[in-house]
């Protein structure tokens, strides 16, 4: 189970139940790439944080339920992110 100092994909994986095709493919991805952070020894850098980051908010449009919860994935990784040195 997550914390909130993990990468959690959960949100992701719950996004992409609301959505479908292929906008529901990517958030998948997204969520595969992020548990792959989250098991690993060394985590994320800031750099490969941003681009899920970025890829999240362009996965947000339109503004519908799926983009809600595209919006909480977001805000976590935020929050996460804040903990990752090499700012």
């Amino acid at each position: 189970m997550s914390t909130d100092t993990d990468p959690d994909p959960q949100r992701l994986r719950e996004a992409a139940t609301l959505a479908s095709g292929e906008r529901q493919e990517r958030i998948e991805s997204q969520a595969e790439s992020i548990d792959d952070l989250a098991d690993r020894d060394r985590g994320p850098d800031q750099g490969r944080l941003d681009r899920h980051m970025n890829a999240i908010r362009e996965l947000s449009e339109p503004d519908d339920e799926v983009a809600e919860q595209l919006g909480k994935a977001y805000e976590h990784l935020e929050q996460y992110r804040m903990d990752v040195g090499g700012v």
